[in-house]
């Protein structure tokens, strides 16, 4: 059976064309919105979250359209001709904004926001959550293996246990940009410039079943493309046998050894006999290569245990984000064009963490300390606001705990949201995705010297001030009141 090719323009939920088809039917498709991307809880228990997929989600938007198959399978589906019809000219034709990919990004606040008909915005739902949630929660949990590895290389390998095709090749993507040094996958490495490295595997040492013999093999070729082979040494015994093989194999050849990969057993342990015996056989510049399940916390641990290990390999706890395998996105309705202006709407939760911002298309700001370099507080403002002015002193107040308030001082202004398209057309200089992926890792890179370690730490972490200016503030609670009374 050849495998079907999916559609783009069918990644949708069946529920968007129901609502699609109510607008129309009552004359109201092309009533223009707000509609807002965040999430309300940032993921692993820790503070922030790496946004990641912004330009894809562009990318979809820029490109989105029907074909005659997808319209087709609609039509099949029961809608009326009249509506296929009217669906055959779907493109979007509004205006994305967006924090630049790598941003770190905080509950609550705009990851992006649409502007434009109900029933374009109604269809890309699902698909700019599916693109979103997943990178950014994958770059998060990359980031954090990162900081754990305290500025040692991570290897990422995690193809085999990825949830497909293409999840492998952006999760290896959004792990490079949080930090990760290099990807196993080659069609990451050829699409986004990452570079691609890998060792050997098991099953190179248990072909002949003779393991000196094995490694002779895996040196000469390796020296062929002028590399001092990786030897993986725990096929059998990583002390007894597959070390002083390694040892015997580069003493005879007279050859350095690169480095060794140690893939399971007691790391810690392992790590510093094996350090050991390379140091007093002479390799004393041999690399020691650790994987097997890692992740930030084993990363940790074996960094506070001294393990001797100089590269980490991490695949499946990394890609998958095997701790928590989704990101609470969400995208919500945040106000609708009336007579050329915004009517604000809210929904109301009992939950307090469901209530959103109402309004229209949010400024979303970062003050950052012209004497520390440092970043103070985020900002959610209306889109008609000034803002603030750098040269004199600002105040902004906790929108829960309101008494709790900080008078910002000598600072200066980060307007964190882009234009990505304007009233449908892409409008950011065209650049390769090669050049987009590197700029996003060397932006997390630029921002891990901005936030404070405090609130970058893997367990529990400071808070960062994200706070309403008082006209948001005031609506908001304006019209909370006035839904008790409905």
């Amino acid at each position: 059976m050849r495998s079907p090719t999916p559609s783009e323009g069918l990644l949708a939920d069946e529920y968007a064309l129901e609502m699609m088809r109510a607008y129309w039917l009552a004359g109201q498709h092309r009533r223009r919105v707000v509609k807002e991307v965040f999430f309300r809880k940032a993921p692993f228990g820790g503070r922030l979250a790496l946004a990641v997929g912004i330009n894809q989600v562009a990318d979809y938007l820029a490109q989105l359209e029907l074909s005659e198959e997808d319209l087709a399978y609609i039509a099949g589906l029961g809608f009326e001709p009249e509506f296929v019809e009217h669906l055959r000219g779907l493109r979007f034709t509004g205006t994305m904004r967006a924090v630049a990919e790598g941003t770190f990004v905080f509950p609550g606040e705009p990851i992006i926001t649409l502007v434009g008909p109900i029933e374009e915005l109604t269809y890309v739902e699902a698909r700019i959550l599916n693109i979103v949630n997943p990178q950014t929660l994958v770059a998060t949990k990359a980031f954090r293996v990162v900081e754990a590895a305290e500025g040692d290389p991570i290897l990422e390998m995690g193809l085999r246990r990825a949830q497909g095709g293409d999840a492998s090749i952006y999760h290896s993507r959004a792990s490079y940009i949080a930090g990760v040094t290099a990807t196993s996958n080659l069609e990451a490495g050829r699409l986004f410039g990452i570079p691609a490295r890998g060792t050997h595997a098991h099953a190179l040492v248990m072909l002949g079943g003779d393991e000196k013999e094995a490694f002779r093999l895996w040196a000469q070729s390796q020296l062929k493309l002028g590399r001092n082979p990786t030897f993986l040494v725990d096929t059998y015994d990583s002390l007894r046998s597959g070390l002083p093989n390694a040892i015997a194999v580069a003493q005879e050849m007279g050859i350095r050894i690169g480095a060794i990969r140690i893939d399971s057993g007691d790391l810690a342990y392992l790590s510093k006999k094996c350090r050991r015996m390379l140091d007093d056989a002479g390799f004393r510049d041999a690399k020691i290569i650790a994987s097997g399940d890692l992740d930030e916390y084993v990363i940790r641990d074996l960094k506070l245990q001294k393990a001797p290990i100089d590269t980490w390999g991490v695949g499946t706890n990394m890609v998958v984000a095997a701790d928590q395998p989704s990101l609470g996105g969400v995208y919500k309705l945040s106000a609708v064009e009336e007579n050329g202006a915004w009517s604000p709407r809210i929904k109301v939760s009992e939950n307090p963490e469901k209530v959103t911002h109402p309004g229209g298309p949010k400024q979303l700001i970062r003050f950052r300390s012209r004497e520390t370099g440092y970043y103070l507080a985020d900002l959610l403002m209306l889109p008609d606001e000034p803002l603030p002015n750098p040269d004199e002193p600002f105040l902004i107040f906790d929108p829960v705990h309101t008494w709790k308030r900080t008078l910002l001082r000598n600072f200066e202004v980060e307007d964190l949201l882009h234009t990505y398209i304007q009233d449908g057309r892409q409008i950011l200089p065209g650049r390769t995705p090669q050049e987009v992926t590197a700029a996003a890792r060397e932006w997390v890179a630029t921002q891990k010297t901005r936030f404070y370690e405090e609130i970058q730490r893997l367990t529990n972490p400071a808070a960062y001030k994200v706070d309403l200016s008082e006209p948001l503030w005031k609506l908001k609670m304006q019209m909370l009141e006035n839904s008790t009374k409905h």
